[in-house]
């Protein structure tokens, strides 16, 4: 997926000259967090987040600095702390270096980027840098939830399944080579076996939860703490019925 799949098209934006009263009236009629910064033109030139408005004079939030520590930041930097403390328009308090993304960047860039900047939102832009949307955090936990809600192909027996899960725990390079096996029985999938490490335990569980069909699993699994040697058995029982069995070997 990419940009263009789950971007905001309804863009809110706002002008570099507007005032800070508008861009938060905005904010909060518009239930966002931030306001890409554009001109007359559309094009990015900035943006304004909550973030930008928190240190407020108004708010008494001002950073406080030690006597000595102000001597040493200089006029200069206590100049710039003032008028982002006490600016009354967007342009004297916006953020003017903008990461922006195309609309065919895959979204594996683009939570990149989020978590690289800390940032909750990347404009889009087309070649001439002119807006064309937004995604924010919200769109992609949209997008995650379209996917989950998205009705898989069930498979149409307890054979289908169990290949199913072998099939993705042979794509991990996480799971066991040997010793694990896979029962499946009127969708209830069994896992016994050795695992090294007990996060193995919920991986195994979790893959074969998100096959379709699957109704619940099982933990059979053993873990043998390799350094100690210490054995913690499930607290789950097996299941009566023997199902479909089938031991995965290296």
């Amino acid at each position: 997926m990419q940009a263009s799949d789950v971007m905001t098209h309804t863009i809110v934006s706002i002008g570099h000259t507007a005032s800070i009263r508008e861009a938060i009236r905005l904010m909060l009629d518009n239930n966002v967090s931030g306001l890409p910064v554009v001109d007359a033109g559309g094009k990015v030139t900035g943006v304004l987040t909550e973030g930008d408005l928190l240190r407020r004079s108004e708010l008494a939030t001002e950073r406080r600095h030690w006597r000595w520590l102000e001597l040493v930041l200089g006029p200069g930097r206590r100049a710039s702390e003032y008028v982002r403390t006490h600016g009354r328009v967007v342009d004297e308090l916006m953020t003017r270096e903008v990461v922006t993304v195309a609309a065919d960047t895959p979204l594996e860039e683009i939570v990149a980027l989020m978590e690289r900047h800390r940032i909750k939102r990347l404009p889009v832009v087309d070649d001439s840098d002119t807006l064309v949307g937004i995604v924010s955090r919200a769109d992609l936990l949209a997008a995650l939830w379209r996917a989950l809600e998205a009705p898989g192909t069930a498979p149409a027996s307890d054979e289908e399944i169990q290949a199913r899960v072998l099939a993705e725990l042979e794509t991990a390079d996480w799971a066991p080579r040997e010793g694990l096996s896979v029962t499946v029985t009127d969708g209830v999938v069994e896992l016994n076996g050795v695992v090294l490490d007990e996060h193995e335990r919920g991986a195994l569980r979790v893959a074969a939860e998100n096959v379709p069909g699957v109704k619940a699993v099982l933990d059979n699994l053993v873990w043998v703490e390799p350094v100690s040697g210490t054995v913690v058995e499930s607290a789950q029982q097996p299941p009566e019925s023997p199902g479909i069995k089938t031991t995965r070997q290296s």
